[in-house]
């Protein structure tokens, strides 16, 4: 019975490792809220939000949220804006890579700083800050007036490669999954033998 339960716990244990990346939930301005007086652009720059990831907009009746294209965003207009909510709490969920734009659509609002720019990376992009671009050279340029969409890294390779000890020696290493899939298979094994 004890070999049951301990195989219980290992898929449990495989099934917790294999799920995918969670999704978070950001409250744009913290405890701030969408509101005038708050600075978006520093309670964005160390955020790294992914598709899939959501932004919540807390916020009182003399405001909106309105997401809108980046001349809008520059401008501060909603006149055309891809979407607008007045509800109070507007949940955003973040489902496309790039730059996102949201602005308060009251007049005067947006100018008075209520705006947000954030980019949204893939499940498997690594951070980089936004408005950075890695040219060939290697050199790094940033232009703060102009919306940055993609990043572009060229990568450079060397052959004086050197193997990892347990691949030169035949041997192979496991991730900390393959380990534990391995010893669960195991003992799977031993129970249905038994």
């Amino acid at each position: 019975m004890a070999r049951f339960g301990s195989a219980i716990v290992c898929f449990m244990l495989i099934a917790y490792l294999a799920r995918p990346a969670m999704s978070v939930t950001y409250t744009v301005g913290d405890t701030g809220g969408w509101a005038l007086g708050v600075d978006y652009g520093t309670w964005a720059s160390d955020k790294t939000l992914k598709v899939g990831d959501s932004l919540v907009f807390n916020y009182g009746s003399s405001h909106s949220v309105s997401e809108v294209t980046a001349s809008d965003y520059n401008s501060c207009s909603s006149s055309n804006a891809l979407t607008t909510d007045t509800s109070g709490a507007t949940t955003i969920a973040l489902k496309t890579t790039g730059k996102h734009y949201f602005v308060c659509g009251v007049p005067g609002h947006c100018d008075g700083g209520m705006k947000l720019a954030v980019t949204v990376k893939g499940a498997t992009d690594t951070a980089t800050p936004s408005g950075t671009t890695t040219t060939p050279s290697g050199a790094t340029t940033t232009n703060p007036e102009t919306p940055t969409t993609s990043t572009t890294t060229t990568p450079t390779s060397t052959n004086n490669a050197v193997p990892h000890p347990a691949s030169s020696a035949g041997g192979s290493l496991l991730s900390p999954f393959g380990g534990v899939f391995v010893a669960c298979f195991g003992a799977m094994f031993k129970l249905i033998l038994v």
